[in-house]
């Protein structure tokens, strides 16, 4: 038998009081890497959305660059908690960064997705986007044994007209 539940999600900006509970989403140098995100924000260049329960606590999180690609915002590091995947909270998060993109007059989202994530790029097709090109991507993160690698991987850029 199986239960059905339904919980309110809301999207609202992510605050640093935030940070300790989005663990989840990535190794501690992801978190700093969030407070970092933050100073952005506050100058206007991004937006950083954590979509939270009733609870206020964050289940998935996204950001928007408005400086990295003229005339469009460019939505990145999204993520959902892992137990609450394939659950419609990507799209909620999505269709709510587009609305932001819009409300700063803009008229094109922009984003990349990895090679070896075809789910994440089935999400983003079904919700219009269309591939434009590829380039490489990387990033440092903290391996098991805390020493820290450099992760290389070739992105999809994929573009919707808003």
């Amino acid at each position: 038998m199986m239960t059905e539940i339904r919980i309110g999600l809301a999207v609202r900006a992510l605050t640093e009081a935030d940070l300790p509970s989005c663990g989840w989403s990535g190794d501690a140098m992801h978190v700093r890497q969030l407070a970092a995100q933050l100073r952005r924000m506050a100058a206007g260049e991004i937006d950083y959305l954590a979509a939270c329960t009733p609870a206020d606590l964050p289940v998935a999180l996204g950001g928007i660059d408005y400086t990295a690609s003229p005339g469009a915002g460019t939505i990145w590091q999204l993520g959902v908690h892992p137990a609450l995947q394939s659950c419609g909270i990507g799209t909620f998060l999505i269709r709510t960064a587009e609305q932001r993109i819009t409300a700063r007059g803009l008229t094109r989202a922009e984003l990349g997705v990895e090679d070896d994530n075809p789910r994440a790029r089935a999400l983003y097709e079904r919700l219009g986007y269309r591939p434009f090109g590829r380039e490489p991507d990387s990033w440092n993160v903290v391996a098991e044994d805390g020493s820290i690698r450099r992760y290389e991987t070739m992105c999809t850029l994929m573009r919707k007209e808003l």
